[in-house]
């Protein structure tokens, strides 16, 4: 099942969209679908993984003084 959206693009933007659908032979319309897909993905995941992290924070999960220090010299930094 799908639906209908209409939105606003400023010129520039819809010469581009126009111009990637002509090149890669996908409808305007694909491509903000898998644009808007991609985009509400990427949000939903980053904000499920700041609750989780909120969530051990509020427990008190937190890396140790040592496994910090442990990290910071395994990718060579000086963390003093």
């Amino acid at each position: 099942m799908s639906t209908t959206m209409t939105i606003r693009l400023d010129d520039d933007l819809k010469l581009r969209l126009e111009k990637l659908a002509d090149t890669t032979h996908r409808s305007k319309s694909f491509l903000a679908t898998e644009a808007i897909r991609d985009f509400v993905e990427l949000n939903e995941w980053q904000v499920q993984e700041i609750k989780a992290a909120i969530e051990e924070a509020d427990r008190g999960e937190f890396a140790s003084e040592d496994a910090v220090a442990d990290t910071f010299k395994k990718w060579g930094v000086n963390a003093n």
